[in-house]
């Protein structure tokens, strides 16, 4: 009798393992699928803010979502042979919704940081960006990052402009779009701002407002840009591929002289 139970016991344990095995196996296995699953769906779902030109902002024409890392990741999905999706959220919310999974990566002039790296995965850089300082035209103290300190200063709380402010010893006026927060600097409301040069550029020429000026170019803080995505994804590497395939047929220097006369691929 005691030899029966003992080998039910066994054949049970056996199974057990067998069982422990193959759901393992498939844990594996579905682990590294992130992009079979983009694939299966046929959709690739990116999250943007489409407020932050010439990045990724809306047509005054027709509404539709345009912009440089708008077209980039679209080239990268049509590669990988899928539709791009975007959700559009406010930029401080847009890791919030990558951490929940609500999209695949981010699309949005995201630089690749030390802080960044160390909870996210991060394609090849497709982009390098300098930052500005931003001042009403009749201000001459403004000249480095130095004179930002007990200033004023509009800016995204979350974004790495609005870090390096807040190290320079700036007071922040927070504000995530771009142009609300060239306004309040305009209407004296906060004296200066820091951001991407690109973006800046393209608000002076769509708004002709000669309110405001470049005060100063921040030569030590050119970003490289790059799509993040969750650790362990294997998207990255997914991304990377086509990234390069994109920079070796021209294509990443087409998209950049169309929006901003010149190559800032990488």
């Amino acid at each position: 009798m005691k030899k029966i139970i003992l080998s039910l016991l066994i054949a049970v344990l056996a199974l057990s393992l067998a069982a422990c095995g193959s759901q393992s196996s498939g844990s594996s296995k579905s682990g590294s699928s992130a992009l079979d699953q983009i694939k299966k769906k046929g959709v690739l779902t990116v999250g943007t803010e489409g407020t932050y030109a010439p990045y990724t902002y809306h047509d005054n024409k027709t509404n539709d979502l345009v912009g440089f890392d708008v077209d980039v990741i679209r080239a990268v999905g049509q590669r990988l042979g899928v539709k791009v999706q975007f959700k559009e959220s406010v930029w401080d919310s847009l890791f919030a919704g990558l951490n929940a999974k609500r999209f695949d990566t981010i699309a949005n002039d995201v630089a690749v940081t030390p802080d960044r790296l160390k909870k996210y995965d991060f394609s090849s850089v497709y982009s390098t960006s300098e930052s500005v300082i931003v001042t009403r035209a009749n201000n001459n103290k403004t000249k480095t990052l130095n004179d930002l300190k007990g200033v004023k200063v509009a800016q995204s709380l979350t974004s790495n402009f609005g870090e390096e402010t807040k190290k320079a010893g700036a007071v922040i006026v927070g504000e995530d779009d771009l142009s609300k927060a060239l306004k309040l600097v305009s209407q004296g409301r906060a004296d200066a701002l820091v951001n991407d040069q690109g973006a800046v550029l393209q608000y002076f020429n769509t708004t002709k407002d000669n309110s405001l000026k470049i005060a100063a170019v921040v030569p030590t803080d050119t970003a490289n840009v790059a799509f993040p995505v969750l650790k362990g994804s294997g998207l990255d590497k997914a991304f990377t591929k086509e990234l390069q395939a994109l920079k070796k047929d021209g294509t990443l220097k087409k998209i950049s002289e169309k929006y901003f006369g010149k190559d800032i691929s990488k």
